[in-house]
């Protein structure tokens, strides 16, 4: 049997057969550090478990669940946004929870876009934008971010591009894979770009509480919410990557069009699980407080590994990863393969993001202290 078409314009995702490769290296023998993920090894906090754990023996707990997911944890990210962003969204209709805010970015696309449309995707960024771009058959274009604009939108080079036929844009701020913090002069300039062309914008939004002290919304900037939707996750500021909890907020038309993606492709997120969400999204500050501190030690180790390859990176910027320049002359995928197969340390190049990310690598604060140390001892 023939496979679809759709999917001669895309090939497997990096991290699934390199992880295959990393994996047979360990298999080996090969003591290999794995630094290239963003998978959080830390636990989450332990009222999470607990409430999950207390809900199993609830009546409703192992039925099919609502598609707009339990109207408490609906309301808890409402509450969320309205005290940490200042953002007012009605749980009603204007908030809707995913399983992961992956499954969201497809889900948006398969409710805006038709075959031949065209979608403004940053250069570097998610790859996962491109992929499913292709997958729903509208077409990519890209757009450059690099240091000299801070990964910053350049506006200017936007409106001498083709825009007809483009429908949405993605941004990422904090973005991924630089660590640029967001701007509120960029989420600005977002709004009335949109506005102008009648581009849909969307914030990919999951690194907002990890080492950034101001978190932004693009949804809190006057008029965003007429242009412009939210996608959120629990994976990355609350330890639950594998619990698979998102979320996009956005105007309530925009809202009920991903709604009927979403409704014909699940039945409803697992109660446990919301169940866990809703204490999650109701800590204290204590508990981004207590994470950030272990990220920052982290991130001291990390950058002294930049050091002792000579790279150049910007102590700025937040994040679950450290973006690094590589020394002049040295590409990419040469400096990882190099550091994979002599010093048994994974990093990912910068390439994977995009021609953009070439001469950079990007790495993943998801690694314990001792690991960090023993990285460093390797490169000396």
């Amino acid at each position: 049997m023939k496979a679809a078409k759709r999917l001669d314009t895309v090939q497997e995702y990096y991290f699934s057969t390199k992880l295959r490769e990393v994996a047979r290296l360990a298999a080996a023998g090969k003591p290999i550090i794995n630094m290239g993920i963003g998978s959080p090894d830390l636990q989450p906090p332990v009222k999470v478990l607990e409430a999950i754990q207390g809900s199993l023996m609830d009546v409703n707990a192992h039925k099919y669940q609502s598609y707009q997911g339990l109207p408490e944890l609906r309301n808890a990210i409402s509450n969320f946004y309205k005290d940490k962003f200042k953002v007012i969204a009605n749980p009603d209709d204007e908030v809707l929870p995913l399983m992961g805010s992956k499954e969201g970015i497809m889900h948006i696309s398969m409710a805006f876009l038709n075959e031949g449309d065209k979608v403004l995707i940053p250069n570097p960024g998610y790859p996962t934008y491109t992929s499913v771009t292709k997958l729903v058959g509208a077409v990519p274009l890209f757009y450059d971010l690099n240091a000299s604009n801070n990964w910053q939108p350049n506006f200017e080079e936007l409106e001498q591009q083709n825009l007809t036929d483009v429908k949405i844009m993605w941004v990422n701020y904090p973005h991924m894979p630089t660590g640029t913090k967001a701007l509120k002069e960029t989420f600005k300039k977002l709004i009335a770009f949109g506005n102008k062309h009648q581009i849909l914008i969307i914030n990919d939004n999951p690194y907002s509480f990890v080492l950034t002290q101001k978190p932004q919304s693009i949804l809190s900037r006057p008029g965003a919410t007429e242009v412009a939707v939210e996608l959120n996750s629990l994976s990355k500021t609350f330890n639950m990557a594998g619990w698979r909890v998102g979320m996009v907020l956005g105007n309530a038309s925009f809202i009920n069009e991903i709604l009927k993606v979403k409704s014909n492709m699940d039945s409803g997120m697992f109660y446990g699980i919301q169940k866990g969400a809703v204490k999650a999204l109701k800590l204290s500050g204590e508990w981004f407080d207590k994470i950030n501190a272990v990220y920052a030690v982290r991130r001291q180790l990390t950058w002294n590994i930049l050091d002792a390859l000579d790279c150049e990176y910007n102590k700025e910027n937040g994040g679950m990863f450290v973006w690094a320049k590589l020394p002049k002359g040295i590409r990419s995928e040469q400096m990882t393969d190099m550091l994979l197969y002599e010093k048994d340390v994974f990093l990912t190049p910068g390439t994977v993001f995009g021609a953009n990310g070439e001469g950079y690598i990007r790495l993943s604060l998801c690694v314990t202290e001792e690991k960090l140390k023993e990285v460093l001892k390797r490169l000396q």
